[in-house]
């Protein structure tokens, strides 16, 4: 049975990448619903891949390298048929297929090293700050894609160019995922993200919002925020405060960070004063450039998940919108004493060459609010993206 599905496929599957010919990601493969059946997971598909690239080399031994998340294994009931789930555990134990915690860095790793071409349909927007060769990439990347006749053909897949909104907010959704706090449509848990947790173990400060340093967002396990360190049902601690992430942009290259938290008021430029808790430019800048740069020069608020930005210079500022896929509108001067609105990829500049922009980034309680001003616009009420179970 498993020769008449696989085709005999073992002797094309390499036991190490550097004697493989092209490099699959076989968990985007095996999960492709667009061809191969409309089972959720079908090594098939890995067979139909091998025959186009028999067809597009005309060496019926091309080897392939593959890699799989170790979760895709562990969906074995949502196979095809048990016996291919059966037969990817062999191929790992023989060591036919690497399994790993996260198969994309792993073959992004190794096609970064050594340029072997990838059979897969992931962009990898959420990689491209650790691996900056993916962008504008066009032929290393081969997209498998119904060809007729139930065969597949393999397409170059073009990457493109994300820009650095794009590439953080597929960051942030990554994240989202491996908490378990996406949706089956790849949406926020709004319920769970836009409040505040805390573990009952009163030595724990994971996820407090009021304790120790990096918050950690939960875990969701069977519908339930979980302690990732303790194992136990998390406590609601209320709604989660904002904040906001803004950069500072010098001739292209970011030369500093700061987190706004919520409620706070922030005066950015030359030297604002440090009792004032604002952000001070003079050190970042060269002095000539500095010299442009008004003492008192933006103000910054944040309030309600919302932040706005205000002129208050002497020299004046303009600004940029980010449209829906991060690429920027035409720049607009800023009234002065005027707040506007600044959200993720939006830029103001300062002085030529310097420039503030809004991290891609948004925070819980931002990504929350947005997702469900999404929501309230397409005439569903709140928390409608997600029936959510916890305690």
């Amino acid at each position: 049975m498993e020769q008449r599905i696989y085709r005999g496929i073992d002797r094309n599957l390499a036991t190490s990448a550097d004697r493989a010919d092209y490099l699959v990601e076989l968990s985007n493969v095996v999960r492709r619903t667009d061809f191969g059946g409309p089972a959720p997971r079908s090594l098939h598909r890995l067979g139909l891949v091998v025959d186009a690239l028999v067809r597009l080399t005309g060496d019926r031994h091309v080897a392939v390298y593959c890699v799989a998340d170790r979760s895709l294994l562990g969906g074995r009931r949502e196979f095809e048929e048990e016996a291919q789930a059966r037969t990817l555990a062999r191929w790992v134990a023989e060591g036919l297929v690497e399994e790993v915690p996260d198969a994309d860095e792993r073959v992004l790793e190794i096609a970064g090293m050594t340029g072997i071409q990838v059979v897969t349909a992931d962009h990898y927007d959420d990689h491209r700050i650790e691996h900056p060769w993916i962008q504008g990439n066009t032929w290393q990347f081969l997209r498998p894609e119904a060809a007729g006749r139930g065969l597949v053909r393999l397409v170059p897949l073009d990457m493109g160019y994300r820009t650095g909104a794009e590439i953080s907010k597929k960051m942030e959704l990554s994240a989202l995922k491996k908490q378990g706090l996406l949706t089956a449509a790849s949406k926020p848990l709004v319920e769970v993200v836009g409040r505040a947790w805390r573990c009952p173990d009163a030595r724990c400060t994971l996820y407090s919002v009021h304790r120790g340093g990096r918050v950690m967002l939960p875990r969701m396990r069977r519908g339930v925020p979980t302690c990732d360190l303790h194992g136990v049902p998390l406590l609601d601690d209320g709604a989660r405060p904002g904040a906001a992430q803004v950069k500072v942009v010098l001739d292209g290259g970011c030369v500093a960070r700061f987190t706004l938290d919520e409620g706070s008021r922030t005066l950015v430029g030359r030297a604002p004063g440090a009792a004032e808790g604002g952000i001070a430019l003079l050190g970042l800048l060269p002095v000539e450039r500095a010299a442009r740069v008004s003492r008192r020069h933006l103000e910054v608020s944040v309030r309600g998940g919302s932040v706005t930005v205000r002129d208050t210079s002497t020299y004046g500022s303009r600004m940029r919108e980010a449209g829906r896929r991060g690429h920027l509108g035409p720049w607009t001067d800023l009234r002065a004493g005027t707040d506007r609105p600044f959200r993720p990829g939006d830029e103001v500049e300062l002085t030529p060459g310097l420039v503030l922009t809004r991290s891609g980034r948004r925070f819980p309680a931002e990504l929350a609010g947005s997702w469900q001003a999404e929501a309230a616009r397409s005439g569903l009420p709140p928390g409608a993206a997600e029936a959510t179970r916890f305690v």
